[in-house]
């Protein structure tokens, strides 16, 4: 399962999205990631998702595999379906269940939040699976740059949040891998009282602690041994270039919004 993570991930590429600046897709998925909520009916929800399918054709990134990587969430996403259901007490009746009554309402807040999350977790997703980590972490230091002025570090900000989102792929297949070796040895993590399957992570817990303070330990002299001393004063290999085709994309993802908010019921 947790090989199929794509928050992190990055697949090379020559798409429209992959040539985009880094700073204009982190500023459109700052301003998609608000325009989402503008959708409150069928119809804007319609264009939400019509928009999202357009926005993966045009990465060129497989669907199956932008399905499998959603594949973790889904249980997520049911019970948030599943809460409105019960929940929600507005609207007709459509049908009662074990004494447990489902209104119209209900369906519909599921469907809608569902699409939203599924939405939220796609537009982020296809920045870094279209956009290297070291394009990010010069994105970002160029967006927080201003910030300088007030004594806000910009550059050592931009490296966390890439180094965070490189090593969560990473993780996450160390963890099934201490999994895997925790139930060879007879460890039951999937059945049984939540007490006990609680008191079974225990194990599986501390080799990943250990495991990432160590990855963090080599991080660290692998950055010292070649010369890394922050950010200042030093040069890029690659210098951002700011072209017409990232001004319209922000156009474009602004006429977006606009036409969301202007779609609300």
């Amino acid at each position: 399962m947790f090989q199929n993570i794509i928050i992190g991930q990055y697949v090379p590429g020559n798409s429209v999205l992959h040539r985009l600046d880094p700073r204009a897709k982190l500023v459109a998925v700052f301003l998609l990631v608000l325009f989402v909520f503008f959708a409150n009916d069928w119809i804007s929800y319609g264009v939400l998702v019509t928009f999202t399918l357009t926005v993966i054709l045009l990465s060129r990134v497989p669907l199956s595999f932008i399905y499998r990587g959603l594949r973790p969430i889904l249980w997520l996403v049911l019970l948030t379906v599943l809460l409105h259901l019960l929940m929600t007490k507005e609207g007709a009746v459509v049908f009662t269940i074990g004494g447990f009554t489902v209104h119209e309402q209900g369906i519909i807040n599921g469907v809608f939040l569902s699409i939203r999350l599924l939405t939220l977790v796609i537009l982020t997703s296809l920045l870094t699976l279209t956009t290297t980590p070291i394009q990010v972490t010069d994105g970002l230091e160029t967006l927080l740059s201003p910030l300088k002025r007030i004594g806000v570090p910009a550059h050592e900000i931009a490296l966390m949040i890439s180094i965070a989102l490189r090593f969560i792929p990473t993780f996450m297949q160390e963890t099934e891998k201490i999994m895997k070796a925790q139930m060879a040895r007879g460890v039951d993590l999937t059945t049984g009282p939540i007490k006990e399957r609680l008191n079974a992570l225990l194990p599986l817990l501390i080799p990943l602690f250990m495991s990432a303070f160590k990855r963090a330990e080599d991080l660290a002299l692998a950055m010292e041994a070649r010369g890394y001393r922050g950010g200042e004063g030093r040069t890029k290999l690659r210098a951002l270039t700011w072209k017409s085709r990232d001004t319209w994309l922000l156009i474009v993802v602004c006429a977006f919004g606009v036409g969301l908010f202007l779609l609300r019921a």
